[in-house]
């Protein structure tokens, strides 16, 4: 019998990828086991890769955005710092006027400790300004206080003296704070703020990258999968190792960014919120403190300052409120507000019933039952609560930071490992057809 030429081994090529074309390699390498099997390697190692890239980028992102929330949330703290120092002087300067003559030795000296911090905070605070424009600001608030402290001291000159003009200084004095440098110092915490919702917001975009861990696992199992089938052997110690690095990484991403996130949305709900609430809330006690002096320097015309002191305190109220809620510092300086106000009300009981005298006694007062006194125990205890909260604001967020850097390493680190781990692991297969 005449032997038959054997069949030629059929063509896997697509019909319209030549021989000789790239294409037609590749599908003709797909056609043969070393050839799916290096595929699959290349498959398993992109997909350490991906982790590796992606956990990084996730953790260093959100570390950026968290430390960036970080310094903006101090910076705000310390823009409203220094607009409540500013207050508090003028609300010193103008119950000291009342007195006459030579002021109190101890107002004097709580006068120049919060003008100096003040003007200590300016320029750090001009240092450190992101915004554009606000060290510009800052400069233009530098000078106003020097021009405010200026027509203090004239006033104060003129009162010594028992001259009335005095009382023409300090309207000018307080005009100059009210009309330039407060608004330019709330502008500034506006853009601030805006600042931190936005860098807030930055530390959830990270999340998204967690998809792309997600998708690197499960091809990294799929290649596992079919492996195993192909070879009939369950484990391969290289692509078993990269799967644990690969678990163990994506693990660590993914605590420490849907950790960091959950860090800022209760840290802006939280400390950071009774932060700026009770920093505002002491704003506007304070300065209701200036308008309760001007009532009496005014005596029988200071109506209008009077309407501004109920509503400057009914707001800082409903800030204390809002304060309270978000977190619970153990004070309650609602309710020395509110002491402060009822005596505030016995005030202006004496002034309406034609005793200027008495009233203007029980304003200067520094008695332990006095509205001064009570006024203190409030200030005391809001700025007791605005250190602690923003300390544990700042503390919160860079330590959230911080773990989110950690883990961007960790996730390089076991991601690059599995990498070689799978390649390493692959490459027994392939020697197996060689």
């Amino acid at each position: 019998m005449t032997a038959q030429p054997a069949s030629p081994a059929p063509d896997h090529r697509p019909a319209d990828a030549p021989a000789g074309s790239p294409r037609g390699r590749f599908a003709a390498s797909l056609a043969t086991t070393p050839g799916r099997l290096a595929l699959a390697t290349t498959i398993a190692v992109a997909a350490c890769l991906l982790l590796a890239v992606t956990g990084f980028l996730a953790g260093t992102g959100q570390s950026a955005a968290l430390h960036d929330a970080q310094r903006d949330a101090a910076q705000l703290v310390g823009t409203q710092e220094l607009r409540n120092d500013l207050v508090s002087a003028d609300a010193t300067a103008t119950n000291a006027f009342l007195v006459g003559g030579l002021e109190p030795a101890e107002a004097r000296a709580r006068y120049e400790a919060s003008l100096s911090e003040a003007a200590e905070a300016v320029p750090a605070l001009a240092a450190t300004a992101r915004g554009e424009g606000e060290a510009a600001d800052l400069a233009t608030v530098s000078d106003s206080v020097q021009r405010y402290a200026g027509l203090v001291e004239s006033a104060r000159a003129n009162n010594r003296q028992g001259f009335p003009v005095g009382a023409a200084y300090l309207d000018q004095a307080s005009a100059a704070l009210r009309d330039e440098v407060l608004p330019t110092l709330d502008g500034v915490a506006v853009s601030t703020s805006e600042r931190v919702d936005d860098d807030m917001g930055s530390v959830s975009l990270a999340q998204a990258l967690l998809l792309f861990v997600l998708l690197a696992l499960v091809a990294l199992a799929a290649v596992q999968l079919w492996l195993a089938r192909r070879t009939h052997r369950v484990l391969n110690t290289g692509l078993a190792a990269a799967s644990v690095a690969l678990l163990v990484g994506g693990i660590v991403a993914a605590a420490a960014v849907l950790g960091g996130n959950g860090v800022a949305r209760s840290v802006a709900g939280g400390p950071y919120a009774a932060t700026v609430a009770t920093s505002q809330a002491l704003a506007l006690a304070t300065d209701a403190k200036s308008m309760e002096s001007f009532t009496l320097i005014k005596r029988g015309s200071g109506a209008d300052f009077e309407e501004s002191y109920q509503e400057s305190l009914a707001e800082a109220k409903n800030l204390l409120t809002s304060a309270a809620e978000a977190t619970d510092t153990g004070s309650d300086p609602l309710a020395l507000l509110e002491e402060w106000d009822t005596r505030h009300a016995e005030i202006r009981a004496l002034d309406d019933g034609n005793d200027w005298d008495g009233a203007v006694a029980a304003a200067t007062s520094t008695a332990d039952d006095s509205a001064g006194a009570a006024f203190t125990a409030f200030t005391d205890a809001a700025h007791a609560d605005v250190e602690a909260t923003s300390t544990a604001a700042v503390d919160r967020l860079g330590s959230a930071a911080t773990t989110a850097q950690v883990a961007a390493w960790v996730a390089l680190v076991l991601g690059v490992a599995g990498a070689v781990a799978a390649a390493t692991g692959m490459n027994v297969r392939l020697k197996e057809y060689r």
